[in-house]
């Protein structure tokens, strides 16, 4: 049901999985991985277990959606009949997706539409879960103005934490400094990220060692739980499926309050980025 012609539009950064976008006919613009040979658009003709078999050989770059790719998408939106357009993106702070959307969304070939673009300022399942509530929302029939309303107030309350094996990856795209880097990897620190305020990727917890590190995130996302009557809870995983499953068992064991669970691997966009050995919790607070 969509009584109100509202669509749902997202980049592919903004993890929604497969299942979700054609349950909730979710529309999609995929990042585009550039390597020396060739471009791919995230999901379609490359996946994640691809770019990890080649970073040894080739670490590739990721750029925004490209225009026309956005233009055809609310095009497909009109065709669809759908008046209203919510356009949920990760941070702006990590990318100049959410920019790009509010460029497309003022040409004159969207006249007519209502469009509304929300920065989550948050990536990866942080910003998926939003788009997922907006299309649960919708499917209830709430107002456009209800379910913007609704999205903004959950993820200025929601909160992610993820650790990585490495953060050469985050540093290689200029998203860490090169400094915080090198000296995680001399000591042996390993750094619990999470999105500030601005969207900005910023240190939650110093530890040392893999065990710890993927403890102290566990304990941060409950800590975060606690404050929200109640919520859900996405753990992802880098090529680390067996310690993401033991997070995933252990959160559900300290987390009651969570209405759903998600879990899933990141896009091959964020691969790049993040390199294999990620574990990310991300506790999305509930809207009242």
């Amino acid at each position: 049901m969509n009584p109100n012609q509202i669509a749902i539009l997202v980049d592919s950064c903004t993890d929604v999985p497969e299942e979700y976008l054609q349950q909730h006919g979710i529309y999609s613009v995929p990042i585009t991985i550039i390597y020396q040979d060739r471009e791919y658009k995230d999901k379609i003709d490359i996946t994640a277990q691809e770019v990890y078999d080649r970073l040894e050989i080739e670490v590739p770059r990721t750029s925004l959606p490209d225009s026309e790719s956005v233009r055809q998408a609310m095009h497909q939106i009109r065709k669809d009949g759908l008046t209203n357009l919510l356009v949920v993106t990760i941070a702006g702070a990590l990318s100049g997706t959410n920019s790009m959307m509010h460029m497309v969304a003022q040409e004159p070939e969207q006249e007519g539409m209502d469009i509304r673009i929300i920065d989550t300022k948050s990536i990866g399942a942080g910003a998926g879960v939003q788009a997922i509530l907006a299309a649960e929302l919708v499917a209830a029939g709430d107002s456009f103005d209800e379910v913007e309303r609704k999205v903004r107030q959950s993820l200025e309350n929601s909160s992610i934490y993820f650790c990585l094996s490495t953060l050469e990856y985050l540093a290689r795209g200029g998203r860490i400094g090169k400094v915080s880097a090198v000296l995680g990897s001399l000591l042996k620190i390993k750094p619990i990220i999470t999105c500030n305020e601005e969207g900005a990727y910023a240190i939650a917890a110093k530890v040392r060692g893999r065990a710890q590190a993927i403890a102290e995130t566990i304990n941060l996302a409950v800590n975060a739980a606690k404050k929200h009557v109640a919520c859900t809870v996405a753990v992802v995983h880098g090529n680390a499926r067996e310690e993401a499953a033991h997070v995933m068992n252990e959160v559900k064991r300290l987390i009651p309050n969570s209405k759903v669970f998600y879990e899933g691997t990141v896009s091959p966009a964020l691969v790049v980025h993040t390199g294999p050995g990620l574990i990310g919790i991300n506790v999305q607070a509930l809207p009242a």
